[in-house]
């Protein structure tokens, strides 16, 4: 198993929106929030490219736009987020899919909302075109314990990774008495 390193992985972000967060009960809203957040801050923190998306932000009773949290921790990021107008699967996007090979890194670091219709089909996509993906499935979340399930073994049976937030974060790190340690370990704790 290939372990990920902070000079060849990116962090890509999917439809993390204010509406789209609340569909995502089988992970508490809380939890959520909290896990896109500590990966946002560590890719900030260690210098990761990240790439961020968004579908239909405009519909606001419903999708609405990404976490303000994101726009506070990733400026840059967000201003270059891309603004989907419908697609489902993002990677059939050129514009995202483009920005994700731009980051020139061959490593994914993967989560979005909702699992089992925002997240799936960027994952295997991105193994399909010679990525190396893991998805964090404390940062994701569908609408039912049973849809996330199918999530799972479809994504897994494709080639791609799962994990958690605080495993991607320590397998980056490799060693808390680095500088990486150093961003990583307030936000774990």
């Amino acid at each position: 198993m290939q372990r990920f390193n902070l000079n060849d992985t990116a962090v890509i972000l999917i439809d993390h929106q204010v509406g789209t967060n609340t569909w995502a009960s089988s992970t508490p809203l809380a939890l959520l929030q909290r896990n896109v957040m500590i990966l946002a801050r560590f890719a900030a923190g260690t210098q990761m490219p990240v790439v961020l998306t968004s579908s239909q932000e405009t519909n606001i009773d419903v999708q609405g736009p990404l976490m303000p949290e994101l726009q506070q921790a990733l400026p840059e990021a967000f201003a270059a987020r891309i603004k989907r107008v419908g697609v489902v699967n993002a990677w059939n996007d050129p514009a995202f899919a483009e920005a994700c090979r731009a980051t020139g890194r061959r490593n994914l670091v993967m989560a979005g909302v909702t699992t089992d219709v925002c997240m799936v089909a960027p994952a295997i996509s991105a193994v399909e075109e010679g990525f190396d993906v893991q998805v964090v499935c404390d940062a994701c979340g569908s609408s039912n314990a049973i849809a996330e399930e199918m999530s799972y073994r479809r994504m897994e049976r494709a080639g791609v990774r799962l994990t958690s937030t605080n495993a991607i974060v320590a397998e980056l790190v490799k060693n808390w008495a680095t500088p990486a340690g150093a961003v990583a370990f307030p936000l774990l704790t």
